[in-house]
């Protein structure tokens, strides 16, 4: 197909060049939004008098046909095309003559792909969005089934205090009412609509900008045409919420690999999402999770890739930016098939209840109450904190845990302790007297699972 700027041209384009050139093979995935937004150009420039309402009417008509075309599979992408572009706009002109060559009227190809990225990442978004919802409720479901699993909660790896496994959970449905609420709003400042701003300067025709933005759905048109074709923060902006979404992510799938191995066996993935070994039989490997933390660090890299590509660019479009499209497409993607396989992965996960209570009897993770028991006796606070310190030593000495030491050898570091002690430091207890709001206490996981529903 011969290329729509030939004009002033002698002789064609090598044809290594053409190949390099070329952007059809990613970008064709936006031909639904090409062809919507033509559909509103050719409206706009009808109702201010550009075009008649007869061109209207036989563009909208041929490309609401070629749209039908390529959803229903009647129609095949032309791969020889430069872009998705050029063959939407060629396809056309061989069904209705030159009234197509009318609709590129007050447009260039610079506003044109800002335009259809920009409404193709909306879209995404929304989809985008409702994985996350689905995980989120995932995550509220299995924590339901768990607001009495004790577990051991760590910092530095280490053991460190009892908790419930509901709370552990819960932090994680946090994080990722987080993820959605960065892309709902970074969804707002993308939806500025850039068409209208032509090639950079705008255009000579009395076009009505805001009536195409309305039409299209966006808030307003850009304010400034040169930002209008150059402006790709909109795409940083996602694949830095994307990823710091694969983040979150790769820090789950990372507890329930340690969570899924013998050292820990605190849950069991489901066969449906593990593979085996070629050599060793008796493996169970959660690939599934490992691969959802491998690509963490590719979506990483197209946010950087990115960011390096736009550094030295000058005002205002530049075919670098060219290079937007294949990362942030990389990035939708990725996500949105991780989300997809992490949801059903959570859901069918056997939780090891007993094993996460034998752990968390284990590690001294009830000795900050035990100084807690001390300072409401009236000790101060780091007294308390030294003298436990010294009993989990002796404790380790002998082989004891804080729950079988004798009262006799309480009282022999301080005449304060008293039968009471063993109740103050029974798991149990632990958990359930953190009642500070957000805490691990069995209340106050029910409140947190309350208050995400409604987020929900």
């Amino acid at each position: 197909m011969e290329k729509l700027w030939t004009g002033r041209f002698q002789k064609p384009l090598n044809e290594i060049a053409d190949e390099f050139n070329a952007s059809i093979g990613f970008d064709s995935r936006m031909f639904a939004q090409d062809i919507t937004g033509s559909i509103a150009h050719a409206e706009m420039l009808a109702k201010q008098g550009i075009i008649s309402e007869s061109d209207k009417a036989q563009i909208t008509a041929g490309l609401s046909d070629i749209l039908e075309e390529l959803q229903s599979g009647a129609l095949a992408i032309d791969e020889a095309c430069e872009d998705i572009h050029m063959f939407i706009e060629g396809e056309l002109t061989k069904r209705i003559g030159e009234v197509c060559k009318k609709l590129h009227t007050a447009r260039s190809r610079n506003d044109q792909v800002a335009l259809d990225l920009r409404m193709y990442l909306r879209g995404e978004c929304g989809e985008i969005q409702a994985l996350l919802k689905e995980v989120i409720a995932a995550i509220v479901t299995l924590a339901e089934k768990n607001t009495d699993t004790v577990m051991p909660g760590y910092t530095h790896l280490q053991r460190a205090q009892p908790i419930l496994f509901a709370h552990h959970l819960l932090a994680y449905a946090c994080m990722f009412l987080r993820d959605s609420d960065r892309i709902a709003d970074a969804v707002k400042r993308m939806n500025i609509s850039p068409i209208g701003s032509c090639a950079l300067a705008g255009t000579t025709y009395p076009t009505d900008r805001d009536y195409e933005a309305a039409k299209l759905g966006f808030d307003e048109p850009c304010i400034n045409s040169i930002d209008g074709v150059s402006d790709r923060d909109f795409c940083l902006e996602l694949m830095s919420a994307f990823s710091i979404t694969m983040m979150h992510l790769s820090r789950f799938c990372e507890e329930i690999i340690l969570w899924s191995s013998w050292e820990f066996s605190f849950v069991e993935l489901d066969d449906a999402f593990t593979t085996g070994s070629s050599i060793m039989p008796q493996k169970k490997n959660s690939d599934m999770a490992e691969l959802i933390r491998g690509k963490t660090g590719r979506v990483y890299g197209n946010l950087f890739g990115l960011f390096t590509t736009l550094k030295g660019l000058p005002l205002a479009y530049n075919k670098d930016m060219q290079e937007d499209k294949e990362g942030i497409f990389d990035s939708v993607d990725t996500l949105k098939i991780c989300l997809r396989v992490f949801a059903p992965m959570l859901e069918s996960m056997k939780v090891k209840k007993d094993n996460m209570l034998a752990a968390a009897k284990g590690g001294f993770i009830n000795a900050t109450d035990l100084a807690d028991y001390l300072t409401k006796k009236g000790m101060a606070f780091r007294t308390a904190y030294k003298l436990t310190g010294q009993i989990v030593a002796y404790c380790i000495e002998k082989g004891k845990d804080l729950e079988s030491l004798t009262l006799e050898e309480y009282k022999s570091f301080d005449a304060m302790f008293e039968a009471d002690l063993y109740k103050d430091i029974s798991l149990e207890t632990c958990v359930n007297k953190r009642i500070s709001k957000g805490g691990t206490g069995k209340q106050s996981v029910l409140e947190q699972i309350e208050r995400i529903k409604k987020e929900l």
